[in-house]
């Protein structure tokens, strides 16, 4: 087999798995009522989900190169979204001062660490 039709296969056979797992568990539920500490651990998994997907994104300069220092512009911004989620629990806040302390330190780290 070359390595396009295996490449090809397997993107194939994964994305049959991934349908044939979520269609499982809603059909199984569909007629069951869930358990409340289903239902209970269900709740937390947009969380966990947006943290895997962003904490990468922040503490990586690049593939293999770990910087969850301050010298990293993302990881300051980062702090102070969450203080400011977590303060005004307000989304478009959360944005507008992440970029804002992104901007600043970047600004920041170029002209005073450099």
């Amino acid at each position: 087999m070359s390595g396009t039709a295996a490449l090809w296969a397997t993107i194939v056979a994964v994305g049959a798995l991934n349908y044939l797992s979520r269609l499982s568990f809603i059909a199984l539920f569909a007629r069951l009522e869930m358990p409340p500490l289903v239902a209970r651990a269900l709740r937390f998994v947009p969380a966990a989900m947006l943290t895997a997907i962003v904490v990468p994104a922040v503490v990586f300069r690049a593939p293999g190169m770990l910087d969850a220092g301050w010298t990293n512009p993302k990881v300051v911004a980062a702090l102070a979204a969450a203080a400011v989620a977590w303060r005004w629990r307000s989304v478009t806040a959360t944005m507008a001062a992440g970029m804002v302390a992104l901007w600043l330190a970047q600004w920041a780290l170029r002209t005073w660490v450099i």
